[in-house]
């Protein structure tokens, strides 16, 4: 082989040598773009947000006491979102079920008690409290997945803070 070629050899070797070397650190520090890595599942945009676990007031059992208990569910994103299926249930397996749609960058309030649904406010039509002092707030997808939870009293570790104290998101 002569001089002239061995040297051309010699800089395709060391550019290619160098090329790979580039390369590993991006695909080492996660910055690949390969179709093959698993991707966790995304975050969703519907949240629970706070929580009116104790009515104001004397707990009467009336329907204005008991609408005074409240959840509130928050969507984040600016797509609506059909919450049609999900489910908000309390520790004690008491369930409301949503049929509505949830206009995007919006909430809707979630009353214990009786009263006509709207889109800021729906009723789960019970005669009894749901939320206790130390509870817990689970919101599951139609498909039962934990979309999000939040507790409060015992679990949150302050009764004074009227449920706002700890949240538990996937």
């Amino acid at each position: 082989m002569s001089r002239t070629a061995r040297r051309i050899t010699a800089t395709v070797l060391a550019s290619g040598a160098l090329l790979a070397a580039a390369a590993l650190p991006a695909s080492a520090d996660g910055h690949d773009r390969g179709h093959d890595r698993v991707q966790p599942a995304p975050r969703s945009s519907v949240v629970l947000g706070k929580v009116q676990y104790d009515s104001p007031g004397r707990d009467n059992r009336s329907n204005r006491s008991l609408n005074d208990e409240w959840v509130t569910v928050t969507n984040t994103s600016r797509q609506a979102v059909n919450l049609r299926g999900w489910t908000l249930t309390d520790e004690s397996r008491r369930t409301y079920r949503f049929d509505l749609r949830l206009a995007g960058r919006s909430s809707v309030r979630v009353h214990t008690g009786v009263g006509r649904d709207s889109r800021t406010d729906v009723y789960q039509d019970r005669n009894n409290y749901v939320w206790d002092n130390s509870d817990t707030a689970t919101l599951r997808d139609s498909r039962g997945r934990k979309i999000d939870e939040k507790s409060w009293g015992r679990h949150g570790g302050r009764d004074d803070n009227r449920g706002h104290d700890r949240d538990h998101r996937r």
